[in-house]
């Protein structure tokens, strides 16, 4: 192989592996909830619950461990059982999602009739309808069965429920057990063991036999081929090997080879998922990408496929094992690393049937999941595995010709919307602004690609080697924290601090005017600023004009201006506005704010 391509071979494999690292990176979140069979969907990706959601689970603590945000303290008055909730700052439970069951001497689970208090109505972007949550505190009585306080027998309770931050993070749902002694009236948390629950899915999943849950996966595993981010890595691996004549020992063994990537990565998974949640951690398929690090990083080797499919770049085809490639020595490891890729990419996708096969795999023992997820892989090796050991298929498929060429083109297509898709996950999780700092690596991204390409001179690939360096670290950035110490602009709400003489300082912006961001960024988001708002009692109101409002038009107009940035300081006391200049900095916002009584 010429050293230039090998170098290049080196770059890319340095990324996938890079990726392939992410997929095993724990994302720091701790439930003592129920088997993820037991678990209602959606459940399989717990992000996106709140308003702005700034999901961050790589790399931080920002987000209090499930125990800590949702205390529970309980006790015994009268005949009832009271259940009281300490929600911290921040987080709130669902109401739908509470539920108490009496756990008998069988070790069946009975509902018991709960009673709540009234919560608050919102829309939950998580469940797609308005639901009734509770913030900082809620009680839930429980009449206990039978003769109440008159029982000598301890009961043992299952306490069912779900939490979300603000911030974006929805937590598993949780299962605790209480064990209450009426006769003194007092009710203490202990292990939880679960049991077999008239309302849990998990009694469907332990009468099926294992044969079917197997089968299940298998069918899983085959449906998956047909998801946008795996079929066009399959496809163009079916044109290599058909347009490579290969002997039929040859493709035997290619066949061998991808089936061997995609299972052992599959099992590599399903260790990793054992572990964790063997450890404690709240994870199931797809966890991985709960974190905005390894989205990013997705994101980006989705894209370097399909530049490499739209014919852009042509390091990618080695790696992949097209054409020619399939004829040299060394080509069984680039069909192993073909399973490999076709893994780690099908890790955004769910096909059906999956769902049950996976929820039984993390709820029984290590080799029985482990068989599951072998399964699994098999099924999606399973199309390519018969394409190279039955002869008769591979006579059936199109003559190699120019046509392969156009038809790879088009799957980059497929690969260019999951980037979209991801790229609008990541800014559901962190924020629209971090998401375009990504977008900046991907230009980075593509421009060290090109030059690498391109030059052949040391200077020019040493800047380029730099540029490819930090466009990769740009999805590892954690993203910036905002504070919102603004009001909503409206003319009632200024009219009503003028004449309490409270002094108001306004901010007309938009997003698509880059004076204003620029301004936002570097005069008005320090702390200086906003410990100057405090000590003056300074009210900072806000007035979005991204998209037409006829108030902020009106105070625009009133001060003669016709467009955004304006900025109003109104001392107190009755004073005229003082308009401040369009271009800001620290000092000069601090100096016009010395002027505040």
């Amino acid at each position: 192989m010429p050293h230039r391509a090998l170098h290049k071979l080196w770059l890319t494999a340095g990324i996938a592996v890079t990726t392939l690292v992410a997929v095993f990176a724990p994302t720091g979140f701790t439930s003592q909830g129920a088997p993820l069979a037991a678990q209602p969907a959606p459940t399989s990706l717990f992000i996106g619950a709140g308003d702005g959601a700034a999901n961050r689970l790589a790399g931080n603590n920002e987000f209090l461990p499930v125990e800590q945000a949702y205390k529970l303290s309980a006790g015994v008055d009268g005949g009832d059982l009271l259940l009281d909730w300490d929600i911290a700052p921040g987080y709130y439970l669902y109401r739908h999602q509470f539920a108490v069951e009496l756990i008998e001497d069988d070790r069946q689970a009975v509902p018991l009739e709960a009673h709540y208090e009234t919560g608050i109505e919102r829309y939950d972007e998580y469940y797609e309808r308005t639901l009734e949550v509770f913030y900082q505190s809620t009680r839930i009585r429980v009449p206990l069965p039978g003769s109440g306080t008159n029982s000598s027998v301890p009961l043992t309770l299952a306490i069912h429920s779900q939490g979300c931050a603000d911030a974006g993070l929805c937590y598993p749902p949780r299962t605790q057990r209480l064990l209450v002694d009426p006769l003194t009236g007092t009710a203490r948390e202990t292990a939880w063991n679960p049991p077999r629950s008239t309302t849990a899915t998990a009694t469907a999943n332990d009468a099926t036999p294992l044969y079917l849950i197997l089968c299940l996966a298998l069918l899983g595993g085959i449906i998956l081929n047909l998801m946008p981010c795996v079929f066009p890595v399959l496809s163009i691996k079916v044109l290599g090997v058909a347009q490579a004549h290969l002997s039929a020992h040859g493709k035997h063994v290619h066949g061998l080879a991808y089936t061997a990537g995609i299972v052992l990565t599959f099992v590599a998974i399903a260790a990793a998922l054992i572990a964790l949640r063997g450890a404690g951690e709240a994870v199931g398929w797809g966890f991985q990408l709960q974190s905005p690090v390894f989205v990013g990083f997705l994101a980006y080797l989705f894209f370097i496929i399909a530049m490499s499919f739209s014919g852009h770049f042509t390091f990618g085809t080695k790696l992949m094992n097209i054409g020619q490639a399939t004829t040299e020595t060394n080509s069984l490891r680039s069909s192993f690393m073909t399973g490999v890729l076709a893994t780690v990419v099908a890790s955004p996708c769910t096909a059906p049937f999956m769902g049950t096969a996976l929820g039984v795999a993390l709820t029984q023992t290590a080799p029985v999941a482990i068989s599951i997820f072998v399964a699994l892989g098999l099924g999606m090796a399973l199309p390519f595995l018969a394409l190279t050991w039955l002869p008769g298929l591979v006579d059936k498929m199109p003559k190699p010709g120019p046509w392969m060429e156009t038809f790879r083109q088009c799957l980059a297509f497929p690969l260019y919307l999951s980037v979209i898709w991801l790229l609008w996950v990541l800014g559901r999780q962190t924020s629209i602004d971090h998401a375009v700092v990504v977008v900046l690596g991907l230009l980075l991204l593509t421009f060290a690609l090109w030059l690498l390409e391109k030059l052949r001179r040391p200077a020019p690939r040493i800047l380029a080697v730099g540029i490819l360096l930090a466009a990769l670290a740009i999805p590892a950035l954690k993203p910036a924290g905002t504070v919102q110490d603004w009001q909503p602009y409206s003319a009632a709400r200024l009219e009503m601090l003028l004449a309490e003489g409270s002094p108001v300082f306004i901010n007309l912006t938009a997003d698509w005017c880059i004076t204003c961001l620029a301004n936002e960024k570097l005069a008005l988001n320090s702390d200086a600023f906003r410990t100057a708002l405090q000590r003056k009692g300074i009210t900072y109101l806000k007035g979005d004009w991204t998209n037409y409002d006829g108030e902020i038009t009106a105070l625009l107009n009133q001060h003669g201006r016709s467009g955004v940035p304006l900025y109003l300081l109104y001392p107190g006391g009755g004073r005229e506005a003082v308009i401040l200049p369009q271009l800001l900095t620290g000092q000069i916002i601090l100096g016009a704010f010395g002027a505040v009584d």
